[in-house]
């Protein structure tokens, strides 16, 4: 299976440190920063672009702004960004923002760029759900996460396989393996990507408890039966679950499964 950076779970790789671009005259900011006490309530919010002026986003990006502990991530279509954040006189600041290192085509590239300007320096407002950036060049309107794509119900949506995790891993599915589970009623019904079955569960407000799985006994290759072992392991006991928007993390200590809830 393919290796790949799992955006949950897997620590945030930093390859370089960089000052946003207009962060010049930012004061320096320790990494224990927080907004200044008045400023608008942004920390544990994360929100998602719904428009901007002065620019234009590359097909199929959407920027992404998460704020937690004085600590701001921030993903622009190509690469990740973060580090501590000042809210004070309505201006957002930040210093010293570390960002990975990804070769990108051209525009993603130069939609980073002046989005880790805006970060540096720039007027913020935030009204009910919605927060505007501004830095006299570029305007960038976003909206609460919870709001522009809520959480999925764990019970009653398709969830299918996104991903692996092992020992601290996370591993892609094989091209044409296709697994998926749907909870509803006190069972689920399990597709491993070669085999189907269903058993019992209870869900809790974080933690899923599943019961034996029968399963038929089809033979498998061995990329659906890779597939199976995994699926098989962590939907067994209990398991801690996570939900964002349309991502599912299983959680089984050590072992783990993404899923997407499907269109």
């Amino acid at each position: 299976m393919d290796r790949y950076v799992s955006r949950l779970g897997l620590p945030f790789l930093v390859v370089i440190m960089v000052a946003a671009c207009s962060a010049a005259t930012a004061p320096s900011v320790p990494p224990s920063a927080s907004p200044t006490p008045g400023a608008p309530t942004v920390d544990g919010k994360t929100y998602l672009s719904t428009g901007v002026s002065g620019a234009v986003l590359v097909p199929g990006t959407r920027m992404r702004l998460s704020f937690k502990d004085g600590h701001l991530n921030a993903s622009g279509g190509c690469n990740s960004m973060g580090g501590a954040y000042t809210i004070a006189a309505g201006r957002l600041s930040t210093t010293q923002m570390m960002t990975t290192e990804m070769g990108c085509d051209q525009p993603r590239m130069q939609q980073d760029s002046w989005l880790a300007g805006l970060l540096g320096d720039s007027a913020i407002a935030v009204a009910g759900d919605t927060l505007i950036l501004d830095d006299g060049k570029i305007q960038l309107t976003m909206l609460d996460r919870e709001v522009a794509d809520p959480d999925r119900p764990i019970e009653g949506t398709r969830w299918v396989l996104d991903g692996v995790v092992s020992g601290g891993t996370a591993s892609s599915v094989p091209a044409g393996v296709t697994a998926s589970m749907r909870i509803a009623g006190g069972r689920v019904e399990v597709d491993t990507g070669c085999n189907t079955g269903s058993g019992t569960v209870d869900v809790a407000a974080d933690t899923l408890t599943f019961g034996p799985l029968a399963l038929t006994k089809k033979a498998c290759g061995p990329g659906p039966a890779a597939v199976e072992g995994a699926v098989t392991q962590v939907l067994t006991g209990t398991v801690r679950y996570v939900i964002e928007a349309d991502t599912l993390t299983l959680d089984a200590g050590g072992a783990g499964l993404t899923f997407r809830a499907a269109a």
